[in-house]
């Protein structure tokens, strides 16, 4: 047992799946939850909570561990409301996937003698909510740390080895170059699906075509990823735009030469520059972030379904 007691504000897909794999790993002693749902917090009390509470000040009461699992543009809110509640010594930490906003946000609030070591586990799924969570869902993903300076070594090898326990692979960066490195593997993507339904979407009302019915390959990817929760992904854009606008721009710059490329004909910069990039989905495979299986191993159904 690495923490005694442990209080998950916020019972998303994150913080469950936290649970589940505390609870495997015999990681923590008890688990207390907080949502603002009455129905979320019901469920989770089946599932996965020792307690659940009706306020979030109740439930960090007498908890080693803090974990804020809400939306970023909340966690200011909840980190006023819990830090006269907080137990000396306690860490608190945060699955956020911007940290610039969240470091703003919570630090100011948090009182002397509490820990305060930022997280993000660069893990998830499209599904969302108190059932989606599973064990499993943390192995062999990295989780990006940004402690800050004079952080207490001993409550960030704590911390670590908790993350280490439920299966993640443990980094730590400086919050800026955070935020830069997630909008290219994280926002920007969502950004992109999200414009590439919407245009589909308008192509089916102005035009009547069956985009949406024929949809698979490439579209269905998209559509995968635009069903991530919107409050979550609206406070993300608008916390992390300085990153996000200025790899968006990068992004069309790039648009821009493939454009170029088809309208001119030039075939031999199209396969070099593909080549190339494809060479990028290989390193992720190597590294083992995702599977070369046949239709990215969609064949075995997901464990946080059914």
């Amino acid at each position: 047992m690495i923490y005694p007691r442990v209080a998950l504000i916020g019972l998303g897909l994150i913080a469950s799946s936290m649970a589940h794999a505390m609870r495997a790993g015999g990681l923590a002693g008890e688990i207390v939850g907080y949502a603002k749902s009455a129905e979320t917090r019901a469920v989770a009390k089946t599932l996965f909570c020792d307690r659940v509470t009706d306020s979030a000040a109740e439930a960090v009461q007498g908890a080693d561990l803090v974990v804020l699992a809400v939306p970023v543009g909340v966690m200011g809110e909840i980190a006023a409301e819990i830090a006269p509640h907080l137990k000396p010594g306690a860490t608190v930490t945060d699955v956020g996937s911007v940290k610039q906003a969240v470091v703003d946000a919570v630090s100011p609030h948090l009182p002397e003698g509490v820990h305060f070591i930022p997280g993000h586990p660069m893990a998830g799924t499209e599904y969302s909510g108190p059932r989606s969570g599973f064990a499993t869902l943390f192995q062999n993903r990295w989780w990006l740390m940004t402690p800050p300076e004079g952080c207490d070594p001993e409550a960030l090898a704590r911390l670590r080895a908790l993350i280490e326990g439920m299966g993640a692979k443990v980094d730590t960066m400086d919050v800026a170059h955070h935020d830069l490195v997630v909008a290219v593997v994280s926002h920007v993507p969502h950004a992109i699906a999200y414009t590439m339904v919407g245009v589909a979407d308008h192509m089916r009302r102005v035009s009547q075509s069956e985009v949406i019915k024929y949809s698979a390959a490439g579209f269905r990817d998209f559509t995968r990823i635009a069903a991530s929760d919107p409050v979550m992904w609206r406070d993300v854009f608008l916390t992390n735009k300085d990153a996000v606008l200025d790899i968006l721009g990068r992004f069309a710059e790039e648009l821009f030469v493939l454009q170029r490329a088809i309208r001119m004909g030039d075939g031999e910069h199209l396969h070099a520059y593909f080549t190339r990039t494809r060479a990028i989905r290989r390193g992720i495979i190597e590294a083992g972030q995702d599977t070369a299986a046949p239709d990215f191993g969609r064949g075995v159904p997901p464990a946080n379904e059914g």
